[in-house]
């Protein structure tokens, strides 16, 4: 085994993330000493991690002699004092920054003077944290994701006085314990915390619109977009009493920043307590760990469908056209529709309101359908009502674009659709985080995927739906709600016309 950069690591805090870090450090060779305040958590701890091995030799996946090699190496300590021969030490405790920093100061008395301390922070200043350290260019960040062995990306954050020696060695680290390093400056939310506010924050707020339900929000990111868990899932999964407060900490941290304004809807369910699978009641409710979700409806029966004529202003209407005629529509081809015919518009970023007023359609007989992605990629369409269109227009459109057996959502009227709105969003973040400067874009596209499990990194994704389409969809949104928070960011105005992706140059 090569030499390890840190050859004896102090983890304290004996939680879940103190437990993975601890147990990946032991495993690339470094002598791992253990601390809690609660003698017994690092007890449980130690145990955890030694039958988590166990496991693993018993699978054929840990030879016999690593097993009891990495056993060796993990020591339960039982005070701080005992870390002094430790050349890192990583914090994994409480997120108050007032505990954080009486630990450093106190630490910095105990270890030498070349040994490096890091918090695994999520959300606090790295900078802020180290403000009172008599050495803070040997200070850093260095932020895993639960659960550490199985999340292969962590953060490597440097604060304003942090030498880049100190990043450069916990970079080596992390490649040793078998994790894929981003570097990130000292910025609320870091790469994935920060990208990773468009997705939950704009479905909440469709939500909140009565634009569809948690269950419908759902399904459509997961069929339309690809993502593996719908941001309710989601929410679910990490629990609010954890992503609430995230969702406040970075919020206000950037001075009240509109594109990362939380919700009242998790902040009502975090104070009622309903705040994820773990506690068995969620945005879903879950039986067994299993959540109980009402069978979709299915398409209405049509005892004749009516003709359809489609907008001249479409996106990608000659798809869409096709679709139709794939559909076995009777498609009306003059230049405006008949009284009888199913009007059909599918705008960027616009609602279908606008669209019909502004078009001189019928707002009875008109309904949107959302073409940012091309519908063979996609396994659900969807479509949009307004407030006038007829139940019997309605359920036309809903039968006719379930003809072939894919998925069909009809969701009300809203400045843009759910995809539109949730996937701008998060590459106009994420082009912010860009122009920022916060990392590269490299390991912006790196962190999200591996960190967020999206999938595409967010420049890609918007090179993949067209960044001009994007920029549409903002503008018009803009347009809609007269809101900054879908302000297009100058990284995004400016790669928008030559691509997104374009990683191997730098502004």
């Amino acid at each position: 085994m090569q030499q390890v950069t840190f050859p004896v690591v102090g983890i304290i805090g004996a939680g879940a993330m103190g437990r993975g870090i601890a147990q990946i450090a032991a495993q690339a060779g470094s002598v791992v000493k253990l601390f809690d305040t609660r003698s017994e958590a690092v007890v449980e701890a130690v145990q955890a991690i030694s039958g988590q091995w166990s496991r693993l030799q018993e699978k054929g996946r840990m030879t016999m002699e690593a097993l009891a090699e990495n056993k060796s190496r993990l020591i339960g300590a039982n005070a701080l004092s005992e870390l002094s021969d430790c050349s890192l030490v990583v914090e994994a405790i409480v997120e108050r920054i007032d505990i954080k920093k009486g630990l450093f100061a106190e630490l910095e008395a105990i270890v030498g003077s070349q040994a490096v301390l890091a918090t695994n922070t999520s959300s606090l200043s790295v900078t802020a944290i180290a403000a009172d350290l008599k050495y803070p260019q040997r200070f850093a960040g260095f932020h895993f994701f639960n659960p550490v062995p199985l999340m292969k990306v962590v953060e490597v954050i440097a604060g304003l006085k942090t030498d880049p020696s100190v990043c450069d060695a916990l970079t080596r680290f992390a490649r040793q314990m078998g994790h894929t390093p981003v570097q990130a400056q000292d910025t609320p939310g870091f790469i994935v915390n920060h990208a990773g506010r468009g997705y939950g924050t704009e479905a909440l707020r469709i939500v909140s619109e009565g634009v569809a339900d948690f269950a419908t929000i759902d399904r459509i990111l997961k069929d339309q977009a690809g993502f593996r868990l719908g941001p309710f899932e989601l929410m679910d999964l990490t629990a609010l009493d954890v992503s609430h407060p995230v969702m406040e900490s970075i919020y206000h941290q950037y001075y009240e920043e509109p594109r990362y304004r939380p919700s009242v809807i998790t902040a009502q369910r975090l104070a009622g307590g309903v705040v994820g699978k773990k506690v068995g009641e969620g945005f879903y409710r879950y039986e067994n760990g299993v959540p109980q979700v009402a069978p979709e409806p299915a398409a209405p029966l049509i005892a004749e469908m009516p003709p359809v004529w489609v907008s001249p202003r479409a996106s990608r209407r000659a798809e869409l056209l096709q679709l139709l005629k794939d559909l076995d529509a009777r498609i009306e081809t003059g230049s405006s529709p008949s009284p009888a015919a199913l009007t059909v518009v599918a705008p960027l970023g616009f609602d279908v309101t606008t669209v019909a007023v502004v078009e001189r359609l019928d707002p009875a007989r008109t309904v949107g359908i959302d073409l940012l992605i091309d519908d063979a990629a996609t396994k659900r369409r969807v479509l949009a009502t307004n407030p006038a269109t007829r139940v019997d227009m309605r359920d036309a459109a809903h039968a006719l674009f379930a003809r072939d057996g894919k998925a069909v959502s009809v969701i009300r009227d809203s400045g843009g659709f759910v995809t539109q709105r949730v996937v701008s969003t998060i590459v106009n973040i994420a082009t912010d985080i860009c122009q920022q400067r916060i990392c590269s874009p490299q390991d912006l596209e790196t962190a999200v995927t591996l960190g967020l499990g999206y999938p595409l990194g967010p420049l890609a994704m918007g090179d993949r739906y067209g960044p001009t389409n994007i920029l549409e969809v903002l503008f018009n949104m803009q347009t809609v709600y007269g809101d900054p928070r879908y302000r297009p960011s100058p990284w995004l105005r400016r790669r928008g016309a030559i691509g997104l992706s374009l990683l191997h140059t730098e502004e």
